[in-house]
This record gives C-alpha cells, sequence and structure tokens, in this order.
C-alpha cells in the first residue's frame, strides 16, 4: 500500500508552499532540510533519482514546471504507487489551473487544499479522476456548502463514472492502433522490431452500461476449443485501464468494464515478434563527378494490394552542403529541408505491393573530399494504414448491456502508423 504521511508542494528552492499534514510524523521542517540539503549538493533533482531516504523518511518526489510535488513516509510505501499518485496529482491541478506553476498554485490555494483532502484519506489515496472532482469542487467555490452532496461515483465502486448521463444517441467508437517500431541495417536485417497497440476508445452512453469485449486472443480461444478462421495472436504487457475487472480477466480472459465517459485508453499491449517492414526504401547514391551527385531511391510496400498507406513521408538524408537539388518523382512530390539536411518525399497515397522512384541530383562544393558524400544518417518513414493491423488483431464482438435496453451503435477503426521506423544506409 502507498501509505503517506504527509503530502508537500515546494517551489525550485525546497520552500514549501503548500503542505498537507495526514499522519502527523514528518514535519515541514524535516522536509526543507531534506531537500536543502540536496540542493546544496548542486545535482540535478530528476537525474538523481525520485527516491530518496534521509533520517527515517521516505521521500517521493516529482518535479512539474517551476515546483516539486513530494510524498513523505515513515513506513515502507511502495514507491511506485506514490509516484503514479504524484502524476495523478499534477493531472488534477492542471485540470483546475490549466498551468501548474508556483503562481496559480499561490492564486489558488483553497481549492489545492480541499483538493488534497480529498484525493488522499489518512495517507491513502482516494479520488484521483479530474471529471468527478470538478463535479463537488468548482474552481470559483472556495467551501462546500452544506447542502451540496458528493457526487454518487465517490461514494459507490465505480469513482471513474458518474450516474445520471444521458445522450439521445448512444454511441461507441473504439480505435485499434498499432505503432510500428522499426530498425533495419544496410544488409537488410531486422535489428530491433516490435509492435505497441492500444485501443483507444470513446464513449457517448446513458447510464451505467456494462460492456463486454472480445479479442482474437489465443489463451482465450484456445480455453473455449473455438475453431475460427480468425487468425489467434499472443499478447505481452498487457495494461487495462482501471475500469476493467482484473480478476474476471485473469479467470477466463475476458474483458469486462463500466466505461468512463468520454477518451480513454481501454488497454495496451505489446508485440516483440519480427515483423516485415511494411514501406521498404532502397537508396543509390552515384558520384559522377567532383561535385556532381545523384541518388536514385526505390520505395516499396510490402503488405497487400487491398491495403493502401496513406501520409507516407520518407525523409532521405542529405550531405550537410549539398545545393542546388533537383527532383523527379514517379508518384508525389519532394522539397530541400535545408534545415535537416534532406529531401522530404511525400506520398499521398501509397497502394500495397507497389514501387515508386525518386531520382535526385545535387552538386556539392569541390574542395570538400568524397567523405562528404559518405555520411548516411538513416532513412525515416512514417506512414498511415487505414483497416489494418500488423498483428492480426481483430475485435470478435463488443456487448453494451444497460437495465433500461437501448440499443447502443459500436464503431470499431483499425489503423497501423509508423513509430521508430529507420533504414540504415551504412
Amino acid at each position: 500500500m502507498a501509505a503517506t504521511s504527509a503530502l508537500f508542494v515546494l517551489d525550485i528552492k525546497g520552500r514549501c508552499l503548500i503542505s498537507r499534514d495526514y499522519r502527523g510524523n514528518v514535519s515541514t521542517a524535516e522536509v526543507e532540510r531534506f531537500f536543502s540539503k540536496h540542493l546544496e549538493k548542486e545535482v540535478d533533482m530528476e537525474s538523481h533519482g525520485p527516491i530518496c531516504y534521509d533520517n527515517g523518511v521516505s521521500y517521493v518526489f516529482i518535479q512539474h514546471s517551476n515546483v516539486y510535488i513530494l510524498a513523505a513516509s515513515r513506513q515502507n510505501s511502495n514507491a511506485a504507487t506514490l509516484l503514479v499518485f504524484l502524476h495523478r496529482v499534477v493531472d488534477v491541478l492542471k485540470h483546475y489551473f490549466e498551468k501548474l506553476e508556483e503562481e496559480s498554485l499561490k492564486d489558488n490555494f483553497v481549492v489545492v487544499y480541499e483538493l488534497l483532502d480529498e484525493i488522499m484519506d489518512f495517507g491513502y489515496p482516494q479520488y484521483t479522476e479530474a471529471k468527478i472532482l470538478s463535479e463537488f469542487i468548482k474552481t470559483d467555490v472556495y467551501r462546500m456548502e452544506a447542502s451540496q452532496k458528493p457526487p454518487m461515483a465517490v461514494t459507490n465502486a465505480v469513482s471513474w463514472r458518474s450516474e445520471g448521463i444521458m445522450y439521445r444517441t448512444n454511441e461507441v467508437f473504439l480505435d485499434v492502433v498499432e505503432k510500428v517500431n522499426l530498425l533495419v541495417n544496410s544488409n537488410g536485417q531486422i535489428l530491433r522490431s516490435e509492435v505497441n497497440g492500444a485501443l483507444k476508445m470513446q464513449t457517448r452512453l446513458s447510464g451505467m452500461p456494462e460492456c463486454k469485449l472480445g479479442l482474437n486472443d489465443r489463451v482465450l480461444m484456445e480455453s473455449q476449443n473455438q475453431s475460427s478462421r480468425v487468425k489467434a495472436i499472443d499478447l505481452e504487457d498487457i495494461k487495462f485501464h482501471q475500469c476493467v475487472r482484473l480478476a474476471r480477466f485473469e479467470n477466463d480472459r475476458t474483458i469486462s468494464f463500466i466505461p468512463p465517459d468520454g477518451m480513454f485508453d481501454l488497454m495496451t499491449y505489446r508485440l516483440s515478434t519480427q515483423v516485415k517492414p511494411l514501406v521498404w526504401v532502397e537508396a543509390r547514391i552515384e558520384r559522377h563527378s567532383r561535385s556532381r551527385v545523384e541518388m536514385l531511391v526505390k520505395a516499396r510496400s510490402q503488405f497487400k494490394e487491398r491495403s493502401t498507406a496513406t501520409s507516407v513521408t520518407i525523409e532521405l538524408p542529405l550531405p550537410p552542403d549539398a545545393t542546388s537539388p533537383t527532383v523527379k518523382t514517379s508518384v508525389g512530390f519532394a522539397k530541400y529541408a535545408p534545415e535537416k539536411d534532406a529531401l522530404l518525399w511525400t506520398i499521398k497515397s501509397f497502394p500495397g505491393n507497389k514501387e515508386f522512384l525518386l531520382k535526385a541530383e545535387f552538386k556539392l562544393p569541390s574542395v570538400l573530399s568524397e567523405d562528404a558524400v559518405d555520411r548516411k544518417p538513416p532513412i525515416c518513414v512514417k506512414f498511415e494504414i487505414p483497416y489494418y493491423t500488423v498483428s492480426g488483431m481483430q475485435i470478435r464482438y463488443l456487448k453494451i448491456i444497460e437495465k433500461s435496453g437501448y440499443q447502443a451503435l459500436p464503431w470499431v477503426r483499425y489503423i497501423t502508423i509508423a513509430g521508430d521506423y529507420e533504414l540504415r544506409l551504412s
């Protein structure tokens, strides 16, 4: 558990701006003495580490703008949980003040104290959902009225959703977004290959709906003895939003949840299996004289013809002193970006199993040696492929059940995008 003795907000010099004592066993003087001792070492607090121990007290802190948010505890608390909690505190304060800095805290210290009383009780984190807190703590209200009641989300188990939400049309939008990270050497050998995926949801649902989501998860499909044409996949490093019932998932791999209202990430996952490059780029450089250099580039899409990549940008490195480039492309357009020492080749639509060419000619100062052409940073590629996932992830079903019995419209989209996607020339 993350049992915290007190929470402090310090300025850049370690002086206490705001504090909230939950257990009475760590004083403000102790915290200021500890922080000033570390600042005297003239080290960057972030590089020094966010977790310290001094005189029987554990300190966990983060820096945002010109303030430090610090939790102090005399117990053996879970440091990772405290770090997550501190980031949630920052998110809540930013929700109220837009910019979290020393001046905004001084101008709104009454609201800050009200928030600190709600987000933690006797040193244990409580309510850290900004949307819920904003329903009964207003920025222009310094103290709750006696007749004002907290929303049901504070008093029931579903702290991320309020009761009484109503929509004329009930809809759910689910985007399966996969980001491909790839590094290929000059011999065409894949050095690094990784897919990071996320299920991003936007819900516009009335009441307190119960949602059930089915994936083509290998463990689930094998446990149900399902023989299907749908390809089963192995998911790694799965992380869920707090609304998902983890015990249910661990028991039978069913994703069951009451969703928050609005946008949120339901799940993230990772696949470390080797991925075939979706867009392959080859570049050949030829020197025709001491000052004239020619570059021939082939870009080839290596996915099925029924898919099409959009917003493709291929960044081709050039020598830093290249001048007067002339470019011809079989499709799209290319422009010289001297600030990046590169040609940017943009292709609006790149169908699967196609190959396009670019030919560029540029000049180099004659005083340079041939080593100027040998400078070869990697080729960087950006793209999006709608209606396509690298992993083969599929949403098998999305059921929405609410006691009023309304019919909800689920919309599912798939998209693959390039993350750190680099092809080395040398």
